[in-house]
């Protein structure tokens, strides 16, 4: 996981947002939209996407290290 303070508010990000669709895979029950208007919460879903690939390419930038390494 990445030490930076961006890096640990995209984690944050993203498991609040993983949370968010397991509630509604689960349970039909969208809790962004229960807490903000349906506009905000299209931004938010947005943020959340943005968040899921800062961690993609975190992720692929980590790989790449450890293959040189070798």
């Amino acid at each position: 996981m990445d030490a930076k303070p961006l890096g640990k508010l995209a984690w944050i990000i993203l498991l609040i947002g993983g949370v968010n669709w397991g509630l509604i895979g689960f349970f039909k029950y969208n809790l962004v939209e229960k807490i903000f208007s349906t506009g905000l919460s299209r931004v938010i879903y947005a943020i959340v996407g943005l968040a899921a690939l800062y961690c993609l390419w975190g992720m692929w930038m980590m790989m790449g290290k450890t293959k040189t390494k070798k």
